[in-house]
């Protein structure tokens, strides 16, 4: 949307972005970190876990110097919010603070790495307040909103330039957090989670909730994105063109298993990273508006760089 374009340089037609991938998932079966609740927001409160994060996003910052790509740092608190933060003791004031310095850390690594060539957008993870594989405790509109006002209020008053909102699982949630966004005057993006059929925990399908999404809020997101699922549990449903043109962005999984498989997983299921990039030459193809691609649950930095550089083959062999 023009609105947000100078602010989201990724908004521009097919320019390239990438995310990190599966950031809870590295630091837990590659650094063999402990991560109660998956929170890596928690890791900021020693100067040890803070140097764990900078590597971790430092890799990723060199990677999209070196393909040439722009670079949206997503901040590590998708775990954030309040319900997740009182689960490790976190008062109101001390979980502000956290969101803050994990801005702060994103706002060093861009002042550090960021070129011409490199752009670097600045996103606010924000997370989902039950089980991102469930759509079993829901809020309405209203009280979801009133829920995400909390840590986009902080975001807010930050020098980040949009939130996200990742593993959204049901719509009432999605919209909510588009609301709260809209009364920060925050670009925002939502992103859907799909089962193994293409729908979303709820039942409903992304047309559905992109369309609902859309309705409620007067098309206030800047874009959609799909994250937590493998490209062939939804290749089949990208068919319908005012969805097609809404979705900017996606950040797969690698492994094919189902949501309830993965919770139950004990091991990490890697899958392939050049196939997976091999996959999203065909989802470039189909989504005319895609910009912003990077992993989930099990990928690293092996498959971010495997998806840009197909994507990259894919544009030198169309020029």
């Amino acid at each position: 949307m023009s609105k947000y374009r100078t602010r989201l340089p990724q908004l521009q037609d097919r320019a390239v972005f990438m995310t990190d991938g599966g950031l809870e998932t590295t630091l837990i079966f590659h650094d063999k970190i402990e991560l109660p609740y998956f929170a890596a927001f928690h890791l900021l409160q020693e100067k040890a876990g803070t140097a764990v994060l900078r590597r971790y996003y430092d890799r990723y910052a060199k990677m999209a110097i070196e393909q040439r790509a722009g670079l949206v740092l997503e901040s590590p608190t998708w775990r954030a919010n309040s319900e997740w933060a009182a689960k490790l003791g976190y008062t109101s004031v001390e979980l502000a603070d956290a969101n803050r310095r994990a801005i702060g850390l994103m706002l060093e690594i861009r002042a550090k790495h960021e070129t011409s060539a490199s752009r670097m957008v600045i996103s606010g993870n924000i997370g989902p307040r039950g089980d991102g594989y469930k759509a079993d405790k829901r809020m309405t509109m209203s009280e979801a909103q009133a829920y995400h006002a909390e840590q986009i209020g902080v975001f807010a008053q930050t020098d980040a330039d949009l939130v996200a909102a990742f593993t959204m699982n049901y719509v009432e949630e999605a919209i909510g957090v588009v609301r709260a966004a809209k009364a920060h005057a925050m670009p925002v993006v939502i992103s859907f989670t799909l089962e193994t059929d293409g729908r979303l925990p709820s039942g409903d399908s992304l047309t559905q909730a992109i369309a609902r999404t859309d309705a409620e809020t007067f098309g206030y997101p800047a874009y959609y994105m799909i994250n937590c699922a493998h490209p062939t549990h939804f290749d089949s449903v990208l068919q319908d063109d005012s969805l097609l043109q809404r979705i900017r962005g996606l950040r797969t999984n690698a492994s094919r298993r189902s949501h309830a498989e993965l919770d139950e997983s004990v091991d990490l299921d890697a899958g392939d990273p050049i196939e997976l990039g091999h996959a999203h030459v065909q989802l470039y193809a189909q989504l005319p508006k895609l910009s912003v691609v990077g992993g989930c649950c099990g990928t690293d930095h092996r498959h971010v760089q495997a998806i840009v550089e197909a994507i990259s083959a894919r544009e030198k062999s169309d020029a």
